[in-house]
């Protein structure tokens, strides 16, 4: 079914021409309320209310059927209860209905039986050529063409740009309220409940082809049919409407193996983060920095440039945003040259040049400051939008004219005058009231922000945004490369670590050399031929944690000490009942350089997610890991190297050898088109550790595991 909600099908829902209320009552205060929306929205002819007793309802007569109504209709907003829905919707149906917007819960939030009570309710629907919003939700309101479908009270009647989707319809109310008082004004407003048929991703498909939506701010706790969504994720970022989302909750990746450190590092949550950082979607972790980052989005559109310059009147504020630039990753660059001079020309010889910039008190005497500071700032090169801190009313002073209206034109005009994008921005987190809007228009402001954090958190999202996306739409950034890997058939059951090395050279991963052997005289005959200590580790399909039970001996040097270590090493697997023995792996012992933890681990919405971090006993210990869906491009797997926090550890610390990151990446990414080309069969992959030691680099270890069971 999902392929048939399309954004052409579901216009008729989300900007229908008439409504059937089914299960109007004038005892019901769903009815009562949204009855009352559809009237304050001047819906009132082109709603019908449906009450299968047909008894005057909210002042008007009633039908008792949809097939009554005799008029085409386009949504019916059922507020029956759930043993009656399906007999309304057939009813519905019969009448032409093909949009059902169901309020009742008891569905799939509701146990086994609501479970399968909500697959009935989608069967039925598919049987009727009908799609369903919800169930369990409160429906939704289309503010630029005044339709409102909903019970919720208090929606503005001003549209605006910023959609709201939100898988929760009590927080709601409290959500469309806090747009209003921020200035993120909506466009659509889509609570979405338990998302049976369609989901946020058909909705924010839907949105990304509305002329009247340019951003969308999205609440939720869970992503249902991920590939809906992430397609028209893509598609929004190629469109230039960034997404905000809310997401809550977090747990650990279900499809982890106890046999990798890497499932541990792919928890939920972090895969979330990982996969929104591929598509270009903000997430934030408050309601106020979700809307007021989508209506700054809104209003702004992408930068050119992710600096961000301060004008000030309060030097206290500009101490403020520094400290939150600090520790928000916001980035407030040096003036350059040019723009310092054109700063040191209108400052007071008591003003320092720098950004943030503090125009002083001498902006009260004369504020033309103000504007020929935003001007000069917004033209510097590395400036995307600047933040122009004063204050803003949000009530009417005594006489009705707010004393600070010259200071907020003079800050109109250098907007007007600015190269680039410019937002007001005041002090404290004061709603934008109808007296706000009013002195802003005479100012000629178009967008205000509330609240010095918040303004540094819209900004740095909104820039972080406009690099993430700057090429969307190009095409995929990376494409997997071709490898060489074993017949399908082969890929199952447990294997051991010489199968797993063969894996990673058949696929073109650098690995230490080794030589498997059988017995204490092969033993000493490898070492031998590598002249130097070597390791000893015991290999079984059926031992993944070697060192637990004593399988490993390090820097072993000598005829008699490698053939003790051979029968040491072997001697261990008796502490595993059962284990099969291929034999002992002498490879020679590597020092100096740096360990990694390369790894991929399949989640079951997402598929592969790549993980690099600090490996070795590090990995617990630390927990300092990045990730990212497949594939990756070499220089997408750079970037992720460089976010860790160890990163520096590899451009060489106390005087040790940097490392060779390009090379690095390259044999990242190649790992990543590995796990690719392996498909549905790889469980987990884990390289740990990867040697790192100037230009080398090279598995010393490496686990795989499979989907599929030994037959």
């Amino acid at each position: 079914m999902s392929s048939v909600i399309t954004p052409e099908r579901l216009r008729s829902l989300f900007r229908p021409r008439s409504v059937a209320l089914v299960g109007a009552s004038n005892k019901s205060p769903f009815s009562n309320t949204a009855y009352r929306n559809l009237v304050e929205f001047d819906f009132t002819d082109r709603t019908f209310l449906v009450n299968r007793r047909g008894v005057e309802t909210h002042g008007r007569p009633t039908v008792t059927s949809c097939a009554e109504i005799g008029q085409p209709v386009d949504v019916a907003f059922m507020m029956v209860p759930q043993a009656g829905t399906l007999d309304a919707l057939t009813d519905a149906a019969a009448a032409g209905i093909r949009n059902a917007v169901i309020l009742s819960s008891g569905y799939g939030e509701a146990g086994e039986a609501g479970r399968a009570a909500q697959a009935e309710l989608v069967a039925h629907a598919e049987s009727l050529d009908m799609v369903l919003l919800g169930p369990n939700h409160l429906g939704f309101a289309n503010l630029v063409d005044h339709a409102p479908v909903t019970p919720i009270l208090g929606l503005p009647h001003e549209a605006g740009s910023v959609a709201l989707l939100s898988q929760s319809g009590a927080s709601s109310k409290a959500m469309v309220e806090f747009a209003t008082l921020s200035g993120a004004d909506l466009s659509y407003m889509v609570t979405l409940g338990n998302e049976a048929m369609i989901t946020a991703g058909h909705v924010l498909d839907f949105l990304v082809e509305d002329e009247h939506t340019k951003a969308i701010a999205i609440f939720m706790e869970t992503i249902r049919e991920p590939e809906v969504f992430r397609t028209a994720a893509r598609r929004a970022a190629a469109a230039g409407k960034p997404i905000v989302v809310l997401k809550a909750g977090s747990s650990e990746l279900s499809a982890r193996t106890a046999a990798a450190h890497t499932g541990a590092l792919v928890g939920d949550d972090r895969t979330i983060d990982a996969i929104f950082r591929d598509l270009g979607i903000i997430r934030v972790d408050s309601i106020e920095d979700m809307l007021i980052t989508a209506g700054t989005a809104a209003r702004l559109g992408r930068l050119e440039h992710s600096g961000i310059g301060v004008v000030s009147i309060s030097g206290g504020a500009c101490d403020i945003l520094a400290d939150r630039a600090e520790d928000l990753g916001a980035r407030f660059p040096e003036f350059a040259p040019g723009t310092q001079e054109k700063l040191a020309e209108i400052m007071p010889e008591y003003g320092t040049v720098q950004n943030p910039l503090d125009v002083t008190g001498a902006a009260i005497i004369d504020p033309t400051i103000f504007t020929r500071s935003i001007e000069a700032v917004s033209a510097d090169p590395e400036i995307g939008v600047v933040a122009v801190v004063n204050t803003l009313p949000w009530e009417r002073e005594g006489d009705g004219k707010f004393s600070g209206q010259a200071f907020a034109n003079a800050i109109g005009a250098g907007i007007q005058r600015a190269s680039g994008p410019v937002v007001y921005v005041n002090q404290v987190l004061e709603p934008i009231t109808d007296y706000t809007k009013e002195v802003m228009a005479e100012a000629d402001v178009p967008h205000a922000i509330p609240g010095l954090r918040q303004a540094v958190v819209a900004l740095r999202n909104l820039a972080w945004w406009s690099e993430a996306t700057r090429d969307a739409g190009r095409g995929p950034s990376a494409e997997p490369r071709a490898v060489r890997v074993p017949e399908s058939s082969e890929r199952r059951g447990n294997w051991s670590e010489a199968s797993a090395r063969q894996l990673l050279i058949d696929a073109g991963i650098p690995v230490v050399p080794g030589t498997l052997v059988g017995s204490a005289e092969q033993a000493v005959a490898a070492a031998a031929e590598l002249a130097g200590p070597v390791a000893l580790k015991i290999v079984s399909p059926d031992i993944l944690h070697k060192s637990d039970i004593g399988g490993v001996r390090l820097g072993v040097a000598g005829d008699e000490a490698v053939a003790a270590a051979y029968t040491e090493v072997v001697g261990s697997a008796s502490r595993v009942p059962g284990a099969g023995v291929e034999g002992v792996l002498v490879s020679p012992m590597r020092s100096g350089g740096t360990e990694l933890l390369i790894g991929v681990a399949r989640d079951p919405q997402w598929g592969p997610i790549l993980a690099v971090a600090l490996g070795g006993i590090f990995v617990e210990v630390l927990g300092d890991s990045a990730l990212s869906p497949l594939p990756v491009s070499p220089a997408q797997a750079r970037e992720l190297i460089e976010s860790l926090r160890a990163a520096a550890l590899l451009r060489g610390v106390r005087g040790t050898r940097p490392a060779d990151l390009d090379a690095l990446a390259e044999v990242v990414a190649r790992i990543g088109d590995l796990a690719l080309a392996l498909g549905g069969d790889l469980e987990s992959l884990e390289v740990n550790p990867l040697r790192v030691d100037g230009s080398t680099v090279e598995a010393l270890d490496a686990v795989v595991t499979w989907t599929g069971k030994e037959d």
